[in-house]
């Protein structure tokens, strides 16, 4: 392949942690939004006042994607091997950096998902219970922070394998 330097293979990588950090992260997202749309639904039956009070699992569920596109946007723009060498080692790094983010935001929707859920329901009878649930879903999207975070450090570690 003419003008192409670095292992040729390395791309592949990459590019599958770019879309392994959209796609984990969105199926987090997707799947917090849904289940925490069920409790809402559920909820907004009995007591329709609460309803846009209790849309914030849904808005937090939604913000998981948007942290894997972030990563997946870090990592593509870092794959260009005609302008630079990019080894099997940048591969790597991209790679387990998208699991690292979309992973975090995976596990981070089904806990918002089911805390949401729960968290709604269990609000339209108990008032005093709000509180209680933000933190928990505070907590919970932390854990796709801490994945995001850990996304963008492993990322940058891509193009330091070797002196070019």
């Amino acid at each position: 392949m003419a003008g192409f330097s670095g292992d040729e293979t390395a791309p592949f990588f990459g590019f599958l942690g770019a879309a392994a950090a959209l796609v984990f992260s969105c199926m987090g997202a997707a799947y917090g939004t849904a289940k925490s749309g069920v409790g809402v639904a559920s909820m907004g039956v009995m007591r329709p006042e609460l309803v846009m009070k209790s849309i914030v699992p849904v808005v937090m569920a939604g913000v998981l994607g948007i942290y894997g596109l972030i990563i997946a946007v870090i990592i593509s723009t870092g794959i260009n091997p005609k302008a630079k060498s990019y080894y099997l080692f940048d591969g790597y790094a991209h790679l387990s950096s998208g699991l690292a983010c979309g992973l975090a935001g995976l596990s981070a929707g089904m806990a918002i998902g089911i805390v949401g859920d729960a968290g709604v329901r269990a609000n339209a009878q108990q008032p005093k219970l709000f509180v209680g649930m933000i933190l928990i879903l505070i907590f919970a999207e932390a854990l796709a922070l801490y994945g995001l975070i850990v996304g963008i450090i492993l990322s940058s570690r891509a193009g330091q394998s070797r002196d070019n």
